[in-house]
């Protein structure tokens, strides 16, 4: 193992250790995320569909999908040769064209409930304007966030579970950053309410994922986010869903069409875009409109690019007119059912939850509600496992969060299955 992240550089076939071994002379650590420290150290040649081929010509069927934006596969037909086609004609402009007005209006019409949409780059700035713009909003400056819910990495959101409780993840980070949020578990809506109850008046904001997919696929008890939006409605108070990931992916109207709960805002993005870097701010028009008055500051110069709003209006008219959802649920229940069995038939403790377009495999058993249930699993054995998973050609992500794209079928099911179970047997 080398110093700075846990990689046996040494079983890496030749041509991926090479590449690791020079990018780790330009870039720090070899990657440009650090989410990527402790990922697959395979270097990829290209991808098709499902699929994923690297330099030393293994290939893999990929339920990671880049960390969820795929969702269409790989370099989709449709997707490339739209965006291919607008950039033709320009990148950035420096002002105003026609395709952002066709994306805003079909990313509207496919949620259902948003009334206006602002695009941004990544879910990370789309969370921040959302924040700014419920402050301003309601001239209040507190919020109420969730334990293991993740709202991008800037130092006002970022929070790790520590050994002296919850706190700053990163050294450089300003601690008196996080001290406007209340930190609350979730699914516990008397805590919520307590909190409201008695902080109602400083509290701008409720942020949440509607389904805590980033940590374990969990989804919400049956009647929590009704209870959150009354109380929300009670107390004058934002409710945001940050859907970065759940959006478009469980349908296209996202976890707020799926759970029958309409936020004030919500930020999008992954899924949105079939795999271009792309966010959005999508809300009701009287808490929008505040941007359109240069009251409240949104800025950046990639917005609403000429690529960026191609490949959402591609993407979202794809899922619009072709409804992937129905085969993609089936792929993705045979998958966790097929999962199951196996791990049944190696004798071992192997907990698949979710749904069947995105869910969490890990060791152990008991009732996962929330972030801290959720630690009552076995997660570190199942990281171990997903390491081996890459080498046997599945291309997984080692928090245990399974992604299924309208590209899977039933070649990838079997060869998802008939891998999985020979890692277990070279594992076990």
């Amino acid at each position: 193992m080398d110093g700075d992240v846990m990689v046996d550089a040494a079983r890496l076939p030749v041509k991926s250790r090479s590449l690791r071994q020079r990018g780790r002379l330009r870039t720090p650590g070899g990657v440009h995320s650090n989410v990527r420290l402790a990922g697959p150290q395979r270097f990829i040649e290209y991808a098709q569909g499902p699929w994923l081929f690297d330099v030393d010509g293994q290939n893999y069927v990929d339920y990671l999908l880049g960390q969820g934006p795929n969702f269409l596969g790989h370099a989709p037909p449709a997707l490339v040769d739209t965006v291919n086609e607008a950039c033709k004609r320009g990148l950035i402009y420096g002002g105003q064209h026609k395709l952002e007005v066709e994306a805003a209006e079909v990313v509207c019409e496919a949620l259902g409930w948003a009334d206006m949409v602002r695009f941004g780059v990544s879910g990370t700035e789309s969370v921040q304007a959302a924040l700014r713009l419920a402050r301003a909003a309601t001239g209040r400056t507190k919020v109420v966030r969730f334990e293991g819910h993740y709202h991008g990495w800037l130092d006002n959101v970022l929070m790790a579970d520590g050994a002296t409780g919850w706190g700053v993840a990163s050294a450089g980070q300003v601690a008196g950053h996080l001290d406007d949020f209340f930190l609350l578990p979730w699914n516990d809506i008397d805590r919520l309410a307590d909190t409201l109850a008695w902080q109602g008046d400083k509290i701008a904001a409720v942020i949440m994922e509607p389904i805590m997919i980033n940590a374990g696929v969990i989804e919400p008890k049956p009647g929590y986010l009704e209870t959150v939006r009354s109380l929300c409605d009670e107390y004058g108070v934002v409710l945001i869903f940050d859907e970065v990931i759940s959006g478009f992916r469980l349908g296209l109207s996202g976890a707020a069409g799926r759970y029958g709960v309409i936020p004030d805002l919500a930020t999008y993005g992954k899924a949105m875009a079939g795999g271009w870097p792309v966010s959005a701010l999508a809300g009701r028009a009287e808490l929008m409109a505040l941007f359109g008055t240069g009251k409240v500051n949104h800025s950046g110069t990639f917005n609403g690019s000429v690529m960026a709003t191609a490949a959402t209006h591609a993407t979202v008219s794809f899922l619009r007119d072709h409804q992937p959802y129905d085969s993609i649920a089936e792929h993705g229940r045979a998958l966790m059912d097929g999962l199951r069995e196996i791990g049944t038939r190696h004798g071992l403790p192997l907990r698949v939850q979710g749904l069947p377009m995105a869910f969490h495999v890990s060791f152990g058993d008991g009732d996962v509600t929330d972030y801290r249930s959720l630690q009552q699993l076995n997660l570190a054995r199942y990281t171990s496992l997903a390491a081996s998973l890459v080498e046997h050609g599945l291309w997984v992500a080692g928090r245990g969060v399974w992604y299924v794209s309208a590209a899977h079928g039933a070649d990838e099911l079997e060869a998802a299955l008939t891998r999985f179970d020979k890692t277990l047997t070279d594992w076990a």
